[in-house]
């Protein structure tokens, strides 16, 4: 009897099984995007009719809105035909959103896209919109980020091209806010929380490095990183400085590249003054490797309609050639 390749094959099974796919080389473009109390208009009316008043603080497991925000906050229908209409000229391959009310929220602006939010109950919530079809595997939530009280946000943790040799751990975040550049020792409640995340968020990041992933942290860090310098601890060993503390290269791998570190000040809004970024786009060593040079944008919202609301965050982007990882 001839025995063919194919009945070899099945007999030595699994010895024979096909090994995953490895992904097409292509470039990915990342993006982050703070979509400023994005709720659908429906939902935003319940939540105020029972909002929560001025001065009170809504709980991190709270859906609610407060009683100050008024119509001003409110998105229409029309608005957010408006805000999808530009993230569609962005053409972003994942995109790491804050203050997103979920998936509906989400799906409104990015219709082609498939989502992994996480779970916390509050209606800034944060998460990836992630292009239909991409390979991506929604991990557990960082839940560390939210501090012993769980009152701060915490972050959406997810991995593209599982299982392949181009396997990239992204985590987006929205860290604690009012701490823009002030040392993180200042005497400031916005400043302690903030420094209290910060090693919760390198610990992140070194076992990432320490595993040898691809890796970046896109979001929201409430930090205007471009002003901070070395050293990131005082003569007292107090942690004053953000970048230079998570920036350290320990362990290997840990040297991290802030894409939009050469960027200026920036206007995301007609009519607003310029400001330094706050939203980040960081990548681990061997990603930022795969960096597509002079890929790193800021996309500022257009001029027309006249009048027309838009967040009072920009979209920033970056490109990577997924053909220089797995190398």
């Amino acid at each position: 009897m001839r025995v063919t390749a194919a009945l070899l094959c099945l007999l030595a099974l699994p010895a024979c099984a096909a090994p995953a796919p490895t992904p097409t080389a292509t470039p990915l473009t990342l993006a982050t995007w703070n979509a400023e109390w994005l709720l659908l208009p429906q939902d935003f009316d319940e939540l105020m009719r029972n909002c929560v008043p001025t001065g009170v603080r809504a709980g991190g497991s709270e859906r609610a809105v407060y009683c100050n925000l008024g119509a001003a906050r409110r998105w229409s229908e029309a608005d957010l035909d408006r805000l999808a209409g530009f993230a569609a000229t962005i053409d972003a391959d994942v995109i790491a959103l804050q203050e997103t009310d979920g998936v509906a929220a989400a799906l409104r602006l990015f219709p082609e896209h498939e989502f992994c939010f996480t779970a916390r109950q509050h209606v800034q919530n944060v998460g990836f919109a992630i292009r239909r079809g991409l390979p991506h595997r929604c991990n557990d939530d960082y839940r560390a980020l939210g501090l012993a009280n769980n009152d701060v946000r915490w972050g959406a943790d997810i991995t593209l091209f599982p299982g392949t040799s181009r396997e990239i751990r992204l985590l987006a975040v929205h860290l604690k806010a009012g701490c823009a550049w002030d040392p993180l020792n200042a005497n400031r409640d916005p400043c302690r929380v903030l420094s209290q995340q910060v090693p919760v968020l390198e610990a992140w990041i070194d076992a990432r490095a320490a595993e040898g992933t691809h890796f970046a942290v896109l979001g929201d860090f409430n930090r205007q990183l471009g002003r901070e310098r070395a050293p990131a601890r005082d003569e007292a060993g107090r942690m004053i400085a953000l970048w230079p503390e998570i920036d350290d290269g320990d362990p290997p791998g840990a040297n991290l590249t802030n894409a939009g570190a050469a960027a200026r000040p920036v206007v995301c809004r007609p009519g607003d003054p310029l400001r330094p970024p706050i939203d980040h786009l960081v990548l681990g060593e061997t990603l930022a490797a795969a960096l597509v040079d002079g890929s790193y944008r800021m996309w500022p919202y257009p001029t027309q309609p006249a009048g027309a609301r838009w967040p009072d965050h920009c979209i920033f982007t970056v490109t990577i050639d997924t053909a220089r990882l797995g190398e």
